[in-house]
């Protein structure tokens, strides 16, 4: 469909395909479709884009299914520290925070950043700080502690494998996706009736990482990108390389500059500049016509989206 009056996508993860029973998918399926369903809320009201993509990364990280929020996993000390960044197309617009411990919506104070702040990226205890200031809701750390992801903690301990992302060595999967090989953020894009582009997303970021280490999602341009005049992005996968290959803004670039499809362009970041220096995972996207992008290099993604007119779909591999 060309051109639709508005569009939303959603992710969850990417990584590898672990077939599972039709019960242990149906709960993604449905948390996926309630997150897209509460962005095209906001966009089937006349909402913005922006408003459309913090609704649906806040239902996500509400969901303890995704490594956002109250899902988050573990670091190496047993702590959280989330990461989220939002931007707006209109106007450029970004904000994203680091290392946020008692933050029950991550993205929410992103875009209190981007709103009031007058930065772009604010860290840990000054993050928290502009985040009393600014009424944003905090939780005590109980909320975040998902007894399963406390188990891929002491799994990975056990093992001596070091960081692992979003999951870790999962013998029997729980989940459709692979645990040991899942790359763990939430994101959102969207564009709305006026022809606005945003996107937001939101991570906790790796199991057992090393305290104080910042992936992609924060970085503007690397896990989150939005422009008017070409595309909004929203990446997940090994944060590392998407920041090294700036891939969200490499997508973007390859719309501006030389005048590549949205799905040409997807293609050639995910195929070939990622997986060239290594990086796997994916990324969702809608460019300014409307049309919708969901690639990933891995053997699945947890995704869904939306146009104006049609039902919501949801899809795993």
């Amino acid at each position: 469909m060309t051109n639709p009056r508005y569009a939303l996508a959603i992710h969850g993860g990417a990584g590898t395909i672990a077939h599972s029973a039709p019960e242990i998918e149906a709960p993604y399926h449905a948390a996926l479709k309630e997150a897209a369903a509460a962005g095209e809320a906001v966009l089937a009201a006349g909402g913005t884009a922006l408003e459309a993509v913090t609704a649906a990364v806040v239902a996500l990280e509400d969901c303890p299914l995704f490594n956002a929020g109250r899902g988050s996993v573990y670091t190496s000390d047993a702590t959280h520290e989330m990461d989220a960044s939002v931007m707006d197309g209109r106007d450029l617009r970004a904000g994203a925070v680091t290392c946020v411990r008692t933050i029950r919506n991550p993205v929410l104070l992103a875009r209190a950043v981007m709103e009031w702040s007058g930065h772009v990226l604010l860290t840990s205890d000054g993050a928290e700080r502009f985040a009393r200031e600014c009424g944003i809701e905090t939780a005590p750390s109980e909320y975040f502690a998902v007894a399963s992801r406390l188990e891929q903690l002491r799994r990975a301990r056990a093992e001596a494998e070091g960081a692992k992302l979003d999951h870790d060595l999962a013998a029997a999967p729980a989940e459709p996706l692979d645990p040991d090989r899942k790359f763990g953020t939430v994101g959102a894009v969207a564009r709305d009736r006026q022809g606005n582009l945003a996107s937001a997303v939101s991570t906790g970021g790796m199991t057992n990482k090393r305290p104080g280490r910042v992936g992609d999602t924060p970085v503007i341009g690397a896990g989150c990108y939005a422009d008017n005049r070409t595309v909004a992005v929203a990446a997940t996968g090994t944060g590392e390389y998407f920041m090294r290959s700036v891939a969200a803004y490499d997508l973007a670039a390859r719309i501006d500059y030389a005048n590549a499809s949205l799905e040409e362009a997807a293609r050639q970041t995910v195929f070939e500049r990622l997986a060239a220096i290594g990086g796997r995972g994916g990324l969702i996207a809608v460019d300014r016509d409307g049309n919708i992008a969901l690639l990933f290099n891995t053997t699945g993604m947890y995704r869904a989206w939306v146009r104006e007119g049609e039902p919501i779909t949801a899809a795993i591999f």
